[in-house]
């Protein structure tokens, strides 16, 4: 076969959707779609990984087997039995590699659901290292999700026939990783754009996750962390900012990933997501970050190099009631209300960022910059630290979620004291809001785009209109107040207005409209007669 180019597999991949679309919810479907083809992605490898140590070794099945389960995954054998209630004796009814392909082969059984759920927990038990809890979400054989038995048959054996399409073989031998990933990303995105406000649970946009992650800057040998990871998209291009900062090839993959996500089901995403672009070795926690944060050693908070992240805007119920007797002290600057946590995450972004280099990127909803009370004598005082380097305004409707406009906040360890920039006392704001390309039901921004806020930043100073460097006083005279207008004059003069010339214009008008009537009411007379 030929290779499969990622607009193929993309376009496959999104028809097999269509079993699903109308009948299940797509915040839903997208588990179904999403876990099979990390199934198929998996057996493709194992069968492809199979014929090449058939040329080694022959018909050695359990030798070729042993070879095959030092690989990413091992996928072992099936086997069904019933059991003889009068001699307990058991006779095995079917056996079978743990593969979509054996299902594949079974897609007409009177209980494939069941079967499904049976091959994922044999391969979730064969991989507990990595995939344990992975699959423990998804329910192939459920009726509240995909109907009763014939309807729930029917549509499980056209989603196991969609994915036998050439176009959506993954063997490496046909695909790389990159298209797979880049596939996975894709869907997501697809199905964001589905699910409306659910979506915030799950995506952020590829444009925004790669300005945020060029923002932090990782470069090779940093630890890369993202506490409210979602499906993983920020994660993912944090590590391909890695890769374009550096020509060597081995430094390219000289990082670490970390992740946390409360919801269980998007944790699951995120661990296929990583498994996808080969990052086998990240590590994504599953539990709320801000009450029980689990990327610790030694009962303390780990830290790193870059920390990014999309967290839920303005969240209701976080936690509060239990911040103040917070064991790692992360709100020692004061607990933000209970109705918004948007400082909490904040705060715990900041506190797991290495002492006097860590770097962090946030993007937040614009309350975050003005809002008084609590969350301004926590703002105060990150600026007091000095801790605050930029202020990036980006445009409205950028997000499945809300047409609201957000900002990206960029702090930087290194200008506390004894860090390498502890010199730089100023913040810089950028209102890139009015620059974007528009779409009929969301807006992006373009490469120009990112690059001129990227250019901006780098030169970091004034552009008329668009950027400009404020000193701590000028932020002190404005009370810790960041609202980016009183920094960025965005402010065009209107082109002044003739006002005679107006009115004659309309004198001019209203004499012709005089004339178009009468003209009108003699047509009416000849047409009566």
């Amino acid at each position: 076969m030929n290779k499969i180019d990622q607009k193929d597999i993309n376009n496959a991949a999104w028809a097999a959707c269509d079993t699903f679309r109308g009948v299940v919810d797509p915040a839903q479907y997208k588990d179904y779609i999403l876990v099979m083809l990390f199934l198929k992605y998996i057996s493709d490898v194992w069968q492809d990984h199979y014929g090449e140590y058939q040329q080694q070794y022959g018909d050695d099945d359990v030798r070729i087997r042993r070879k095959l389960d030092r690989e990413r995954f091992v996928l072992p054998v099936v086997k069904l039995t019933a059991k003889n209630e009068t001699t307990g004796e058991e006779t095995v009814l079917d056996e079978f590699p743990a593969t979509y392909y054996s299902l594949y082969e079974r897609r007409s059984a009177a209980n494939v659901g069941e079967l499904i759920n049976i091959v994922l927990d044999h391969i979730e038990e064969s991989n507990k290292s990595k995939l344990e809890g992975v699959f423990r979400n998804i329910d192939f054989n459920s009726e509240a999700n995909l109907g009763k038995t014939k309807d729930r048959n029917r549509r499980l054996k056209q989603l196991l026939e969609d994915f036998n399409k050439p176009q959506l073989s993954m063997k490496p031998s046909l695909v790389s990783e990159d298209v797979i990933g880049n596939t996975y990303i894709y869907l997501i995105e697809r199905f964001a754009s589905d699910s409306g406000k659910k979506a915030g649970e799950f995506f952020t946009p590829l444009k925004v996750t790669e300005l945020v992650a060029r923002l932090a800057g990782p470069k090779p040998g940093d630890s890369i962390c993202d506490p409210a990871c979602g499906s993983g998209g920020l994660l993912i291009q944090a590590a391909k900012e890695v890769a374009r900062n550096t020509a060597n090839a081995q430094e390219k993959r000289n990082f670490a990933l970390f992740g946390q996500e409360s919801n269980g089901s998007t944790w699951a995403l995120c661990r296929m997501n990583m498994f996808l672009h080969s990052f086998d070795s990240a590590r994504v926690e599953w539990c709320d970050t801000l009450n029980g944060p689990l990327l610790v050693e030694n009962d303390r908070l780990m830290k790193f190099n870059c920390v990014v992240a999309n967290p839920p805007f303005s969240l209701d119920k976080w936690g509060a009631e239990n911040a103040e007797s917070d064991q790692y002290n992360r709100f020692w600057r004061g607990v933000p209300p209970k109705s918004k946590g948007d400082w909490a995450f904040i705060s715990h972004m900041v506190e797991t960022a290495l002492e006097k280099e860590g770097r962090v990127a946030v993007v937040v909803p614009h309350g975050v910059l003005f809002r008084g009370a609590a969350e301004g004598r926590i703002r105060q005082k990150m600026l007091e630290e000095n801790l605050l380097d930029a202020v990036i305004g980006l445009p409205g409707n950028l997000f499945p979620t809300t047409n609201i406009p957000v900002a990206i906040l960029v702090f930087d360890r290194s200008r506390e004291k004894g860090g390498a920039n502890e010199e730089r006392k100023n913040v810089f704001f950028v209102d890139a809001s009015r620059e974007y390309v528009s779409g009929k039901n969301m807006n992006t921004l373009s490469d120009t785009n990112i690059g001129k806020i990227m250019a901006t930043y780098a030169t970091r100073a004034d552009v008329g209109k668009y950027a400009h460097v404020a000193e701590f006083t000028e932020i002190k005279d404005n009370d810790f107040n960041l609202n980016i207008p009183r920094y960025v004059d965005t402010f065009e003069e209107e082109e002044e207005i003739d006002i005679n010339a107006v009115q004659a214009e309309i004198d001019k008008l209203e004499k012709e409209l005089v004339e178009v009537r009468k003209q009108m009411a003699e047509k009416l007379q000849q047409i009566q007669r």
